[in-house]
């Protein structure tokens, strides 16, 4: 199992690192789940991650107190209302497919809000 986890992690960090750079694909998310399964495979990429430059902070933030930065939040769901405008007037969805997008997308953003800030 240490090989599957350690193979995963590295997924998760290829897709966190293209999510750095692609706007419509979260980064921390991915590193959250690379963190977790080297933790179950590799205690020294666990440390290299959790104490990154750029990542770590945030990592660590959600590891121990499960806090995302006020900055992380705006973000984010600034970016998510700006993707949901552009889906309403780029696409003109029914209204139930409307109403089904808005909730995939309100649902993560009230997790967000109800974590504590930094």
């Amino acid at each position: 199992m240490r090989y599957v986890f350690l193979c995963l992690g590295w997924l998760f960090v290829a897709l966190g690192v293209i999510g750095a750079f692609l706007p419509v694909m979260p980064t921390t998310p991915f590193l959250l789940l690379a963190v977790a399964c080297f933790a179950r495979s590799s205690p020294r990429l666990e440390a290299w991650l959790m104490n990154h430059k750029t990542f770590g902070p945030s990592l660590r933030n959600w590891r121990e107190r499960g806090a995302i930065s006020k900055r992380a939040k705006i973000m984010a769901i600034s970016l998510m209302s700006v993707s949901y405008v552009g889906f309403w007037f780029g696409s003109h969805p029914a209204p139930w497919l409307a109403i089904l997008v808005a909730a995939c997308m309100i649902g993560p953003a009230i997790f967000m809000l109800t974590r504590p800030s930094e």
